[in-house]
């Protein structure tokens, strides 16, 4: 229609070579005349590299995770990227089939906000030269980047903050063992437990699964242990959310019969009754973090892979109060 070759129409399109500005008009107004748009699909199996990120989170239930991918979303379309959403449910084969197929298809990258994959998982995708940017793993590398929230920082917060109340009897609600995530948590409040009150018997912890239900359960164990603790530091809000359900259920007043803080600041942390005390990570600010991350590696791939920390703050709300004398 232009009268042109497809390289010129190619050229006019990627801006890759001079055309004339005759030329590129003609070609211009025969793509609206036709209303064409160009295949990504095709342009990524030409080019051997899409615009697509292939991002895996633990549980899109848990309102933490659609905060950061409300963000990673919005960063990603400031930079021309767009994003494929996966959700594990936690489940470590579906995760490591997931990444085996976001290989397959060309991602340019690959976030993974989530904690239940084996190591030699992120390997495998660098080998297919895709770059990797995931949460909380030990491993930074070529083509591989670490965003890691100072989960341990955030739970020294918490810890300080109850002893500071006078409460001695601090219990621990943990989120599953097979998550490193959680695990983190739970070795952090047993050791600023263990620096802050050296005299106290060791905590009770309470094994839970980062969820509402999983909150209930350990709140029922707590329940039913032969003395309750004045305090919990639950591994996450929903959790946390969860137990102060129970703990309610039960008759118990919160703070005054027994205080309770979570973990992350989600937007529902906030609107509890009482509002929950919380450790905050800023999901905006990961979200940010991980595509400026991913981008960088996408585009500069001979530059080695970077770890960078995210700092975590407590906010002071309702549910926690010295204990009763």
């Amino acid at each position: 229609m232009a009268g042109v070759s497809t390289a010129t129409v190619s050229h006019v399109i990627n801006g890759t070579k001079y055309v004339t500005d005759d030329t590129r008009k003609r070609v211009q107004e025969a793509i609206e005349r036709c209303e064409y748009h160009p295949n990504a699909h095709a342009r990524s199996l030409a080019s051997g590299r899409s615009n697509m990120i292939g991002l895996l989170i633990s549980d899109i239930s848990n309102p933490f995770f659609p905060e950061v991918v409300k963000a990673i979303e919005s960063a990603a379309f400031e930079r021309g990227y767009n994003v494929i959403l996966l959700n594990t449910n936690y489940d470590p084969e579906r995760a490591a089939d997931y990444v085996r197929r976001l290989s397959e298809l060309k991602m340019a990258g690959v976030a993974l906000m989530t904690s239940e994959l084996d190591s030699e998982l992120f390997h495998e995708i660098t080998r297919r030269q895709v770059s990797v940017v995931f949460d909380s793993h030990d491993l930074a590398g070529d083509r591989m980047g670490n965003i890691c929230v100072d989960y341990a920082a955030g739970i020294e917060e918490a810890v300080r903050h109850l002893v500071s109340l006078g409460h001695r009897r601090i219990a621990h609600i943990a989120g599953a063992s097979r998550i490193p995530s959680g695990v983190i948590r739970r070795e952090a409040f047993l050791d600023f437990m263990k620096r802050y009150l050296p005299d106290e018997p060791e905590p009770a912890v309470y094994e839970g699964d980062f969820r509402l239900d999983g909150g209930r359960r350990a709140a029922s164990e707590i329940l039913a242990a032969p003395e309750l603790p004045t305090a919990v530091i639950a591994a996450n809000d929903m959790m946390a959310l969860g137990a102060l359900r129970e703990f309610r259920k039960a008759g118990l007043s919160i703070p005054q019969d027994i205080s309770l803080v979570g973990f992350d600041d989600i937007a529902f942390a906030a609107l509890s009754e009482p509002p929950l005390t919380t450790v905050c990570s800023p999901r905006a600010e990961i979200g940010r973090r991980v595509v400026e991350t991913l981008v960088a590696m996408i585009e500069h791939p001979e530059q080695q892979g970077s770890e960078l920390r995210i700092p975590t703050h407590l906010i002071t709300r309702d549910s926690t109060a010295p204990p009763r004398k």
